[in-house]
């Protein structure tokens, strides 16, 4: 299974739905604004193993914030968002304020509609995006995507029930080996984060969760066996929770 994938934006991206769709029992296709939402679903089209979701990667909402309303209607169509949050980093200061209230607009329809899940991206944001989401009880659940936050910012987000997407090019660092060794076990499910994520050069695959449950089996000190089962159990209670949305 892949929890956090932007399939569509593959350079052969049909090549690799279809073999995703082979593959994978599961695989949970982000997307970046809602008109890529709907272009894709048109191109693509969803599948009981591809699913589709609205989002607005906070890194273009300083240009596509004029999407929000679609984004709000599209939501009511679905059990699942993502790609939303807050992205903290210099490089995208200038647009934080209208980041955090296309979020917090985000997070209200979900809890106004009775819940969905969420892939949340927190880059130097952790802090906000958990008091966004404790500011909007009933919003649903929250899947922190490749996580990067301090340690402290780790188990506050655990006390709030988050769950973690990682995938193998979260481990290019010691700082990324040390952060996934303290996630909590039955709250992690893999993800690809492809094309954009990257590993010895090549994209990383929406197909890659046994090297992920490799990596995870070293720093958990288990089998790989062992972390790939870890990560099934994990991946088919979240499936089951956005089976149960909307």
């Amino acid at each position: 299974m892949d929890f956090h994938c932007h399939l569509d934006l593959y350079p052969n991206a049909r090549d690799v739905y279809a073999q995703a769709q082979e593959r994978n029992e599961f695989t949970w296709l982000v997307t970046t604004s809602p008109r890529a939402f709907t272009a894709t679903s048109r191109v693509l089209g969803g599948s009981d193993k591809v699913l589709i979701t609205p989002g607005l990667h906070p890194e273009i909402v300083g240009a596509r914030h004029a999407e929000l309303d679609m984004l709000l209607e599209q939501i009511r169509q679905v059990k699942a968002v993502g790609e939303v949050g807050l992205d903290g980093s210099k490089r995208f200061q200038a647009s934080y304020d209208v980041q955090r209230s296309v979020f917090i607009a985000v997070v209200a329809q979900c809890a106004a509609l009775g819940g969905r899940v969420l892939s949340i991206h927190s880059r130097q944001a952790v802090k906000d995006v958990l008091a966004v989401l404790h500011d909007h009880p009933g919003y649903g659940t929250a899947v922190l995507h490749w996580f990067t936050g301090t340690t402290t910012e780790l188990n506050a987000a655990i006390a709030q029930d988050c769950w973690f997407s990682i995938g193998p090019a979260a481990f290019n660092s010691a700082a990324g080996q040390a952060l996934a060794k303290k996630l909590p076990r039955d709250r992690v499910v893999p993800e690809s984060d492809g094309p954009f994520a990257q590993v010895d050069g090549a994209s990383v695959m929406p197909w890659s969760a046994g090297h992920t449950a490799q990596m995870l089996g070293k720093v958990w000190d288990v089998t790989p066996a062992d972390a790939m089962h870890i990560l099934e159990s994990n991946s088919r209670r979240l499936l089951g929770l956005i089976r149960a949305q909307g």
